[in-house]
């Protein structure tokens, strides 16, 4: 429970468990500063900033750290109450976890069945937040080509097309100086398909050199890019074609061929495109991708949790939510293992933990190398913290299955995507799966956006949301400085994530953000 300022009434700290050794700060405390938490009366010692953690009880040298009644590290030395625990006297070493899969299974929710949004209803059943046409480089050798294309279309055709919400170019650093075949290269495949599948993509050419590694020819064949996207049931014809508009430099003749060719595209798609229309869908066509950056010590108290009883909504309106960042769920994912649907789903989990354990011993890092700078300043101060307050946007639902990065996300309910924690990274993995909205959660501020995909922005404290107002779309953090309920915030999120999939435009793609955000995940060699 909060301690209360007697003349303020405002909460001074929060005490999240009776199990918890620790309590937060909810404003910053001052040296000397009289406390009452878990029945213990103490002073406060030092200045401690908002979102940081204090002892409210002795911890001797070497016993665990709690909070959120789970162990977030162990005291490097003795601590008393009152006093600052921080990176400074609180280790984080690797420990055992035990692992039990499927026993603690959570009940269904009840069903939410009256809820709609306004989406686009695609050819193969999936259904689009948005409407764009993609310009998509299958390598870097390709790159300024799709980008001239965008910025040589004149935006403001775009006014006798009101159902397009753009020409979006979709480049990246990688596609060559990789093995054929290997993992690296199908994950890059799995990637640029997805976009090119996805729902918010209503049509897209594709665009390449001609002697990469990550051909052309291979991508289309192998993931069977076959027909151009449907558009309620039909095809869109490119040049007489059913085959996927493919662009080859070296065989158009060069830098200006291609552009040339690349706008001509682009404008025998925009009519085809634009006769779609938004219609009544259900809630259960929502995709969710879950992600944060720029966390702080809020983060697993506010914005997080609150999310979570959103995510909890969707899975009761059968829809999909996606967790992802494995190495930011390092340490807890023995919670997720014991709520998953079936022991197999549990032991992909653990596997993709493994692997990572394995990856980053290559080049001799390790996974509790975490926080962040900034997360620290933030009052986070090991993995474990920042993990279990990551997991928290998955709200308490059965775990139903865990997906590679960007493979299309086909089960219902709450899922998992193995991603590293970097945000384009991990949100690019997240929407090549098949996310038509996003919520992303920052205590320190974030102004992130992956096109195609909309990207809610939740502020996990007040301070920052004001500051950042331009960039924020939903202040969590009145559950902290106002008394609002977490229920409250997190049916206000699953409201918004509603209004959004319908159309209304988040700060982010107001500001235009969300190109420079694609970043395939490469994780092999540079040959």
């Amino acid at each position: 429970m909060p301690a209360t300022s007697v003349a303020s009434r405002t909460p001074e700290v929060i005490h999240l468990s009776p199990a918890d050794n620790v309590c937060v700060a909810v404003q910053p405390l001052k040296a000397g500063q009289q406390l009452t938490v878990a029945g213990r009366t103490f002073a406060v010692e030092g200045l401690i900033k908002m979102g940081h953690k204090l002892a409210v009880a002795p911890i001797k040298k070497g016993a665990p750290v709690v909070k959120y009644g789970e162990t977030i590290g162990f005291a490097a030395e003795a601590i008393e109450p009152g006093q600052w625990v921080h990176i400074h006297n609180v280790l984080a070493p690797l420990f055992e976890r035990q692992y039990e899969y499927a026993t603690e299974i959570p009940a269904d929710p009840t069903p939410i069945t009256d809820r709609t949004f306004q989406g686009y209803r695609r050819a193969d059943g999936r259904v689009g937040t948005r409407n764009y046409i993609a310009i998509i480089s299958n390598v870097n050798c390709s790159a300024s080509v799709s980008k001239y294309i965008a910025a040589r279309f004149d935006k403001s055709i775009l006014a006798k097309f009101p159902n397009v919400d753009g020409v979006l170019p979709l480049v990246h650093k990688g596609g060559c100086g990789m093995q054929f075949g290997g993992d690296d290269h199908e994950q890059l495949n799995r990637t640029l398909a997805g976009f090119a599948e996805h729902p918010n993509v209503a049509a897209y050419v594709l665009i390449g050199l001609g002697c990469e590694t990550a051909s052309l020819p291979y991508l289309v064949d192998s993931r069977h890019l076959i027909e151009i996207k449907g558009l309620g049931g039909e095809t869109i014809p490119t040049s007489g074609s059913n085959r996927a508009p493919v662009l080859v430099m070296q065989d158009l003749g060069g830098t200006q061929k291609t552009v040339d060719e690349g706008l001509r595209r682009i404008h025998e798609l925009l009519p085809r495109v634009n006769a779609v229309r938004r219609e009544t869908v259900p809630a259960s066509e929502v995709v969710l991708g879950l992600n944060c950056g720029g966390s702080d010590g809020n983060s697993g108290i506010t914005a997080n949790p609150a999310l979570g009883v959103a995510s909890d909504m969707l899975v009761a309106a059968g829809g999909t939510t996606v967790l992802a960042e494995t190495s930011e769920t390092y340490g807890c994912e023995q919670l997720l293992t014991k709520r998953s649907r079936t022991r197999e789903v549990g032991e992909r989990l653990v596997e993709r933990i493994r692997w990572w354990e394995k990856y980053a011993a290559m080049f001799g890092a390790r996974l509790d190398n975490n926080p962040s700078t900034g997360n620290k300043e933030g009052g986070l101060t090991t993995i474990y913290e920042k993990s279990l307050g990551a997991m928290a946007k998955a709200g308490t639902t059965a775990l139903n299955d865990v997906v590679l990065y960007g493979e299309r996300i086909k089960s219902r309910g709450f899922v998992f995507m193995d991603t590293p924690g970097f945000d384009p990274v991990s949100v690019t993995g997240l929407v090549a799966g098949g996310c038509n909205v996003v919520c992303f959660t920052t205590g320190r501020g974030s102004c992130f956006g992956c096109k195609p995909t909309p990207s809610i922005k939740i502020a996990t404290n007040t301070p920052m949301y004001e500051r950042m107002i331009d960039d924020m779309d939903l202040d969590a953090g009145v559950i902290l400085s106002q008394g609002t309920p977490l229920a409250e915030v997190g049916k206000q999120i699953f409201d918004l994530v509603l209004e959004v999939a319908s159309g209304k435009k988040t700060k982010s793609e107001l500001h235009g953000i969300g190109e420079e955000e694609f970043a395939p995940w490469s994780i092999g060699p540079t040959l």
